[in-house]
């Protein structure tokens, strides 16, 4: 049996552990031992979530003893990193050197999470370690204090709750799940921040909850930690005198908390320091933060001093030469952070939308600071269903539209809300919003609720404390397929649903179909459509129902891949293709849907589909597949008459006109849209074996597949369709004596490169790399002609590899500008060196751009050119010039000030101008000259 229910809340800011035995009800905060100072170890409840990556030599000997042994303790040339207080204390005295706000880059999907990026833009001497691994050494060491103070009860064996923001996205959480089994924690239940929190305040109130909440039928949990703002409305209703309580909403994502404040003192703290048009360096500006945060901490306190002074140790800065004092009043913070980031505007002062987010340490913020208008936003989107929990209605016959529905009750979390000048703002401007005052919970440990909310929350799943429920709002159904959908006779074409979910189902209950029978296919793409209802009508599990009718609100649908797995069956037999199953769901805890596909005659044989509940039906848009165009039937005939047996007999002619052909029945091959462009690919698949028939067959296929799944993501099972155009790479062309199936060759994997993983793009690079060098040689034994090669495609496709390692960029990039020097070179090879050292890359992780020196050196080539007379050159500059925000990327002012002249002298379009002034998101056309051509319709990209 378990001993100990553990709650971890792993804060951007802080970790934080509670617990409680077996069968008390007694909370306890665990104190972690961590070194406080080097060689001193203290126990405390808060365990900083930094990392400090000392120089070998900077500690003493026995300086990092712990308690416990550490993994590489008899390795006396490793340089263990520090965790914890003093990490903290050690970041703020020496720049570049830690790792903070590793959970904020958990959420950040522009970079790659998983590779060793932080600390963000220190130098190269500087050890670097992932978010994952960074977060995983936070819960490690978790688990070595518990273990050590607890040697016979291992955390890894009880019963543990770790808890995530509810906006954290399921790249996220999985991203935390893989930390925590890093971390030797694999068994581990995932819970939302803001609902913990409420779980701490419920426990505390339990015997008089029926009092305190008599008043309350809407609560607002404002939950503003180091990185986020979380933001959740739970429903209180009273039933049989007892409140029943139910999460009716959740925010959106925003990187928005304390990081931000700090931030803002900071670079207020910078111009005072290095000056109004000076910039310190990224490790120095992380430096000033951590000593901003202590200053923010004393200026917002209690007892305030009228100013702070904060140092900036500089040695070996080339902007500060010593140590420099600046001043921070507290009329300042409080003008910065409480007028800045808690506003008292109305309810209808709604985020402002600016060019492009805040990005500072490659993390994009949000673009609106103001946390309060941002509340205005979530409250107007859950307005429809904050009224019904009111019980207020719509305006009456005046046709005035309705006041916004305002909580009737706040529960402030987050250590920000420490400073009541915070806490005082928000309760007084969501008062004024409701013209009376809010009944304020009481939460007087903001830092540790969240993680004795999680214990919390599993002795209220042992029904030992009150839980938040009211189980699921809505029944879920599984769209049937149409032929199955209609019954014998019926001539209407209604739709129809088997349930998986009835409403009110309790979060965690599994609900398992047992009647019910279905075929699953395997290693083919598959969707699986959901529709959901708020209809009280009482369905059973597995009850087939008419989901047509307009109180089913169809939810973006989930395309997988299910993956084969080995079977004792007869080879090649329909079982391999098709597994008769039967299904189980249930709704998480985080607000997943979770269906098992499990084989009706082996138990151990398991198919997991997970549906993202709450994603805004905009963000599904693009992947539902809507209406099938009226035109794909007679594509694929077209596409099949050339590719298909070969009985066809289709003459080089008919081949050539096939692309013709095809944009006569579907229209403009520009304006072919995602849903349509992978149909066409699946229809070029199939017939993939026939590409080779003819040189015009196989630089036709290559050409369609290419366009048709560029750029190779942004669309559901773009990840499987580039997974199965890999398997042709080893093979090549067919014939190698055509110039014009090599330049197609080369385009296919352009166009699809953003698909390729690193190890994939560096085969890609060694081959071309094998080939340019076979075909320069003088005896060279290449079974073709090297002019045929088609360089020009090649070096498109070289810089169009963005996950290859920063070093192989700045040497293809090097090679590209010697051979520029050539008059005979192609123009648009300056295309390339712009891709190359852009600052911001069209699909990779922004960790791995051209240093800003490499690129500064490569501008003053493209400076010194005509640009009337190279025309790609002046969009090269802009796209190495380019300002991110990101300090550690950019290029100096001086520099960035010089490409706006020969812009603005130009007459370069103000789109490009603008990129390089100040933080924008480029338009569709200029997202598709960075691609080096349209992008599909309808397709978005993050990072664009």
């Amino acid at each position: 049996m378990k001993r100990y229910v553990v709650g971890i809340d792993l804060g951007t800011s802080n970790t934080v552990v509670a617990y409680a035995e077996a069968g008390a009800d007694e909370i306890r905060v665990f104190d972690i031992e961590q070194l406080t100072a080097p060689g001193e170890v203290g126990a405390q409840a808060l365990l900083p979530s930094a990392r400090y990556h000392p120089a070998p030599g900077e500690l003493a000997p026995g300086a990092q003893q712990l308690p416990w042994p550490t993994p590489n303790a008899s390795d006396t040339q490793t340089t263990e990193p520090v965790i914890g207080r003093l990490a903290r204390t050690l970041g703020a005295q020496v720049p570049g050197r830690l790792v903070a706000s590793a959970k904020s880059w958990l959420s950040h999907a522009s970079v790659d999470r998983l590779a060793p990026i932080l600390p963000w833009g220190a130098p190269d001497d500087v050890g670097k370690v992932s978010p994952v691994d960074a977060s995983a050494s936070y819960l490690a060491h978790v688990r070595a204090a518990w273990n050590h103070r607890f040697p016979h009860a291992p955390l890894e064996k009880q019963d543990v709750v770790l808890t995530v923001p509810a906006s954290f996205d399921d790249g996220a959480r999985a991203l935390t799940l893989e930390a925590a089994r890093r971390a030797q924690l694999p068994a581990l239940r995932l819970l939302e921040e803001p609902q913990a929190a409420f779980y701490d305040w419920l426990f505390h109130h339990r015997e008089t909850l029926q009092t305190e909440l008599a008043q309350t039928r809407l609560v607002l949990v404002c939950d503003v930690g180091g990185g986020t703002t979380d933001l959740t409305l739970i429903k209180v209703q009273v039933e049989n005198g007892e409140p029943q309580l139910s999460r009716i909403g959740v925010g959106n994502h925003l990187m928005l908390g304390g990081d931000n404040m700090d931030l803002a003192l900071a670079h207020l703290a910078e111009s005072r320091l290095a000056g109004e048009n000076a910039r310190l360096s990224a490790a120095s500006l992380s430096q000033l933060v951590e000593r901003c945060r202590v200053a923010k901490e004393q200026l917002l306190g209690e007892a305030a001093p009228e100013a702070v002074g904060v140092t900036l140790l500089g040695a070996g800065s080339r902007l500060i030469g010593g140590a420099r004092t600046t001043q921070l009043a507290r009329d300042e913070a409080e003008r910065i952070v409480v007028d800045g980031f808690f506003p008292a505007g109305g309810p209808d002062d709604l985020p402002r939308r600016s060019r492009a987010a805040i990005v500072e340490f490659g993390l994009p913020y949000a673009a609106d600071a103001a946390i309060t208008r941002h509340i205005a936003a979530f409250l107007h989107r859950f307005a429809a269903q904050s009224r019904e929990a009111l019980g207020t209605t719509d305006s009456d016959e005046t046709a005035l539209p309705a006041p916004l529905p305002v909580p009737d009750t706040l529960l402030l979390n987050g250590g920000v809300f420490r400073a009541q000048a915070l806490s005082g703002r928000l309760q007084e401007t969501l008062g004024a919003w409701r013209e009376q005052p809010l009944t304020v919970l009481q939460n007087d440990q903001p830092d540790v609720a969240v993680a004795r909310g999680a214990v919390a929350f599993a002795l209220a799943r042992a029904g030992r404390a009150p839980r938040i429920g009211g189980g699921s709002p809505r029944s879920y159904f599984l769209v049937l397929d149409e032929e199955n959908g209609k019954r014998d006779g019926d001539d209407d074409a209604k739709t129809r649903g088997i349930c998986l979910l009835p409403r009110g189902t309790e979060e965690g209950h599994e609900v398992r179909l047992d009647d019910r029978v279905f075929a699953l296919r395997l290693g083919h793409p598959v969707q699986f459509h959901l529709v959901s209802t708020v209809a009280d009508t009482t369905w059973r599990p597995g009850e087939i129902a008419d989901v047509s009718s307009s109180d089913f609100v169809r939810l973006p649908p989930l395309s997988t891949v299910v993956q084969r797995q080995e079977t004792s069956g007869t080879a090649g037999s329909r079982a391999e293709q098709e597994r008769p199953v039967r299904l189980t769901a249930q709704l998480t805890e985080v607000g997943t849907l979770e269906v098992r596909c499990i084989a009706t005659n082996d138990d151990t044989q398991r198919w997991l589909l997970e549906f993202q509940l709450r994603r805004d039906e905009a963000s599904g848009a693009a992947a539902n597949q809507g209406e099938r165009h009226a035109g794909l039937d007679e594509a694929i005939a077209l596409i099949d008459r050339v590719f298909g047996a070969k009985s066809a007999k289709v003459d080089h002619k008919e081949v050539k006109r096939l692309r013709a052909q095809l944009e006569h029945c579907l229209g403009p091959r520009q304006n072919w849209d995602g849903p349509l462009l992978r149909e066409l690919f699946g229809a070029l698949w199939e017939r993939a074996a026939r590409r080779r028939r003819s040189p015009d067959h196989e630089r036709l296929w290559l050409n369609l597949a290419g366009f048709c799944v560029r750029p190779g993501f942004g669309y559901p099972l773009d990840e499987w369709r580039v997974e199965q155009l890999w398997t042709l790479f080893d093979d090549g062309i067919q014939h190698v004596n055509e110039g014009q199936v090599w330049s197609e060759w080369w385009t296919l994997w352009r166009r699809t490169a953003g698909g390729l993983d690193e190890a994939a793009q560096e085969q890609v690079l060694e081959a071309m790399r094998w080939l340019e060098e076979a075909a320069s040689s003088k005896k060279h034994k290449l079974p073709f002609d090297p002019a045929k090669l088609g360089h020009a495609d090649m070096v498109r496709l070289y810089a169009s590899l963005e996950r290859i390692a920063a070093e192989r960029k700045v040497e293809i990039g090097e090679q590209l500008l010697a051979r520029l020097q050539k008059p005979a070179e192609n123009h648009q090879s300056w295309w390339a060196v712009g891709r190359i050292g852009a600052r911001l890359p069209f699909y990779g992780s922004a960790h791995g751009v051209v240093a800003p020196e490499v690129a500064t050196r490569w501008l003053d080539a493209i400076l010194a050119l005509d640009w009337k007379k190279v025309e790609p050159a002046m969009f090269a500059a802009a796209q190495i010039a380019r300002m991110t925000g990101d300090r550690s990327r950019d290029l100096e002012p001086a520099v960035r000030e010089a490409v706006l002249r020969r812009l603005e002298g130009a007459n370069a379009p103000a789109t490009w101008v603008e990129m390089v002034r100040e933080v924008v998101t480029l338009d569709r056309a200029d997202t598709g000259r960075v691609f080096g051509e349209a992008l599909p319709a309808g397709l978005k990209l993050m990072g664009g």
